[in-house]
């Protein structure tokens, strides 16, 4: 007891914010989630000190996830933003880039902290109410009765995604097939309160891009299958195939001994029981005209060979990611059982078949009705591919949000410039009693309002990667790009012929102003929800909820740690 150390008491860090080591480190780490930002970021790649795997990549949830930050006040930003993604999959980088802008130019204003947050709260609500409102400029409606604007949505997502390394046709082709895929999640008959399907990503490395496709129904792979012989399947007389799905092994291994102690009379062998009783379970599902049986686990040798002979189809090691869609898929409940099977568990399917891409070999599963289906996803290398996945998944979860609430936010940095020009102009017109409610003077709500603006901008200057010049009109508010290598003096109308977006082009008189480093002006008049020409052929676009649930984050997280007046440290 001699040798052990006495407690250290902890440590008490006032106003963190002020130390240097924490503005480095957030400084830091802005500048790295910048640099990932939009269809031209810079990709990273992160490993552990001890070499392992090397993650290559350009997304939030990836590069979150690998970052070890040891600061809390770094750590309740990251842990925040992580949150938003594990709810909303897209938005990640413009969240966390937001939040640590807003901290930047919030604390380097000479008003009190509980004053800022006030004025920014009230800041977010006219944000708010703006991008719910019929009047907002820089929202479009989806209509799901065409596929354009859902087309957008999901080319958005994959674009910004250098690291999958997709090129202008595998975009459409990737866009096609995910909305193709989402479609078939939509149940065909809606109910009150309708569930959609799922899709599930089959990873076929080292192939081409092109090769992907989507299949209605479930993939599982089943190496031992051979594609040559015929597949003979037994079907009821409504010439359905019924399927029974355990989660439960079947391999016939005997009892852990950790669970008990079994007295076993002498004659009895233990392996010789589970194996009659395994095919006893076999001739049941024979008697019951049960056509396949999918397995989570291991299937006894002797069972499958029994099935087989009786025109049973028997597949094993399903694993356990597919056991919910296949349940949902056929209507059948897992068993989870050997020594009870009730006919209620079955399900049903309208038919099986076998496919094999590249060199894998699958039982195609085929329902009555289509509410789960199969992405083949095809790319070059691991790396891409498991960027490509991710994408993937973002882009299905935008869709899903986008079903709720049919709504989209102008991308391409012109939400931010448009929401940014219109709190300057609402601040402009703010009567004195809105003031005296917040308890704060006019100078230090445009004070405030000022550094949440150039916050706002700041994410739109982070799609700028090769030193060209980020504008934003003085017309509808939007953010322009201007190729390196010309003068802050050019003529912008010479240099620029579409927004970020694609919504507007370059066809009548714009007055235009640098958006680094400069007070902004308010615009003249809203964006026209329905431009007269629009220049792209596909607009950019961002998940409503997504960035609507980011830009509520980034500023609470900023407001948060902006009210921090003590750290404490247990030093132990």
């Amino acid at each position: 007891m001699s040798r052990l150390e006495a407690k250290k008491p902890p440590l008490f860090i006032s106003e963190p914010l002020t130390e240097d080591t924490v503005s480095q480190s957030l400084s830091l780490l802005s500048g790295i989630l910048k640099s990932c930002y939009g269809p031209a970021g810079r990709l990273k790649q992160l490993h552990n000190g001890v070499g392992g795997y090397v993650c290559t990549t350009s997304q939030s949830s990836a590069i979150l996830s690998r970052l070890s930050v040891s600061h809390p006040i770094l750590s309740v930003l990251v842990a925040s933003v992580q949150n938003h993604i594990c709810r909303f999959s897209d938005c990640g980088l413009f969240t966390a880039i937001l939040c640590c802008s807003l901290i930047e130019n919030f604390k380097s204003l000479n008003v009190a902290s509980c004053t800022v947050i006030k004025i920014s709260k009230h800041l977010l609500s006219l944000c708010m109410d703006y991008l719910k409102s019929e009047a907002c400029g820089c929202r479009v409606s989806v209509d799901f009765s065409s596929l354009e604007t859902l087309l957008s949505l999901v080319r958005s997502v994959l674009t910004s995604k250098p690291a999958c390394m997709l090129n202008k046709l595998e975009v459409d082709h990737l866009t096609m097939l995910i909305l193709k895929a989402f479609m078939f999640t939509v149940p065909c008959h809606v109910e009150t309160n309708a569930v959609l399907g799922k899709c599930i990503i089959v990873p076929v490395k080292g192939r081409r891009v092109m090769d992907s496709t989507v299949l209605p129904g479930l993939l599982i792979e089943t190496p031992e299958i051979q594609l040559a012989k015929p597949l003979a399947v037994k079907r009821t007389c409504s010439n359905m195939i019924k399927i029974a799905l355990f989660c439960v092994s079947m391999s016939g291994d005997l009892f852990n001994p950790e669970e008990g102690t079994i007295t076993v009379h002498h004659g009895i062998s233990l392996e010789m029981s589970e194996v009659n009783q395994l095919l006893n379970v076999g001739k049941q599902l024979v008697n019951d005209e049960v056509g396949l049986v999918v397995c989570q686990k291991v299937i006894h040798p002797s069972l499958k060979q029994y099935l087989k002979e009786n025109h049973v189809i028997a597949v094993d090691r399903a694993g356990l990611s597919l056991m919910e869609p296949l349940s949902r898929m056929t209507g059948s409940k897992p068993i989870a059982s050997i020594h009870s099977l009730s006919p209620s568990c079955y399900g049903s399917l309208k038919d099986v078949r076998l496919e094999s891409f590249a060199s894998k070999h699958f039982v195609h599963l085929i329902p009555n009705d289509t509410v789960v289906c199969s992405l083949i996803l095809c790319n070059r290398n691991e790396t891409a591919w498991d960027e490509l996945k991710r994408a993937c998944e973002t882009a299905e979860h935008v869709l899903q949000l986008t079903v709720k609430e049919p709504l989209a936010l102008l991308g391409g940095g012109c939400t931010e410039t448009h929401l940014a020009s219109y709190i300057r102009h609402k601040s402009c017109s703010l009567s004195t009693s809105s003031f005296k409610d917040l308890d704060c003077s006019r100078t230090q709500y445009q004070l405030v309002a000022d550094g949440f603006c150039r916050s706002l901008e700041s994410v739109a200057c982070s799609l700028n990667h090769d030193d060209g010049e980020i504008l934003t009109d003085m017309v509808y508010g939007h953010c322009w790009l201007v190729p390196s290598g010309f003068p802050s003096v050019s003529n912008w109308s010479d240099l620029v012929s579409k927004c970020g977006c694609g919504i507007n082009g370059n066809t009548e008189s714009l007055n235009w102003r640098l958006l680094q480093g400069q007070f902004g002006s308010p615009i003249i008049q809203g964006c026209p929800k329905d431009p007269s020409v629009k220049v792209a052929d596909f607009l950019t676009l961002d998940c409503f909820a997504a960035k609507c649930s980011g830009l509520q984050v980034a500023l609470e997280t900023a407001n948060l740690i902006l009210d921090l007046s003590y750290v404490i440290e247990d030093q132990n």
